[in-house]
């Protein structure tokens, strides 16, 4: 996986500001979600970036966090 800095470089400023504004446990929307694996490299490259919750959504998918260090990283880079 590479370095998550690197990572959410790639995404636009507009990206960047809505994932912060969700915070660290916001369900992330699919359009955030398709920003992140093509800051990864592709379709479904950013999976280790966010992690499911364990919860599902109303219409049965997995409802997907940032993972905990790269919501720090957010965090401590504002």
């Amino acid at each position: 996986m590479a370095n998550i800095a690197e990572v959410l470089g790639r995404l636009t400023p507009e990206e960047v500001d809505e994932l912060r504004s969700l915070g660290p446990q916001g369900h992330l929307p699919r359009h955030l979600v398709d920003a992140l694996d093509r800051a990864a490299g592709g379709t479904g490259s950013g999976r280790g970036y966010y992690v499911a919750n364990g919860n599902v959504s109303a219409t049965g998918g997995p409802l997907l966090v940032l993972r905990s260090d790269v919501s720090g990283w957010l965090a401590a880079a504002s």
